[in-house]
């Protein structure tokens, strides 16, 4: 099979033309899959697609067009109203975004400590300092005003963590700025939750070059120079 380790990118399959060579070309949307509910996901047209599959293959016979160009994955889920962000909400939402980061690491430090090998040497003993200072703030839901205080109090707890989902999303390529790709895993999943991230991405990119750098990453959650 000459399509067996072929890779094409999202929304590409593998076809053999007459002489036998591999390409890629455009996945069949109706072609892809049936998908449960839960599968589903919105496009930045607002519309639901089945799957990514369905999605993907759409911007590919889309290619060259603007539609094309404008369609990628919004968040994960079906279509829904989603409410516009305030300029009240987007000052807060730094504060609960850290906290969330926080508490993702302190779940892998006590996942490792039953299961050792989830984090590097390096990453463990970040963290250690984070989770043994960590006892006064119970994971949840915290008013503003407690989470703003804590930032400022506890300002060293939260730099790691920033830093940490930053190059957790640089991966394609790895050049300390981060794509619309890059962010669409962490964006598509909190859409639905979060509904001022969009905005929030959007205003981080100060220099408006669809690119967010790591200065401009850290600025948007605080983290001095």
């Amino acid at each position: 099979d000459p399509c067996w380790n072929f890779h094409c990118k999202r929304g590409k399959v593998c076809h053999a033309d007459k002489q036998g060579k591999p390409h890629c070309i455009c996945q069949d949307p109706a072609a892809c899959p049936p998908t449960k509910d839960y599968e589903h996901v919105c496009g930045t047209d607002n519309k639901t697609y089945e799957g990514t599959c369905q999605l993907f293959g759409t911007k590919c016979q889309l290619e060259g067009t603007k539609m094309g160009r404008q369609l990628h994955l919004d968040y994960m889920g079906s279509c829904k109203y989603i409410p516009p962000c305030t300029d009240y909400e987007v000052d807060q939402f730094p504060l609960r975004m850290r906290d969330w980061l926080k508490n993702i690491l302190i779940q892998y430090y006590e996942r490792d400590l039953n299961n050792s090998g989830i984090l590097t040497e390096k990453q463990r003993n970040k963290i250690k300092k984070i989770y043994q200072n960590d006892k006064r703030l119970v994971a949840g839901d915290h008013p503003v005003e407690l989470l703003q205080h804590d930032f400022e109090k506890n300002y060293h707890m939260y730099v790691y963590p920033v830093h940490w989902q930053f190059h957790q999303l640089d991966q394609h390529p790895v050049d300390r700025l981060l794509t619309h790709s890059e962010l669409a895993p962490l964006r598509a999943s909190l859409v639905p939750m979060e509904h001022c991230i969009t905005r929030f991405f959007q205003e981080c990119d100060g220099d408006q070059d669809k690119l967010i750098a790591l200065k401009e990453w850290c600025h948007c959650f605080g983290i001095k120079e």
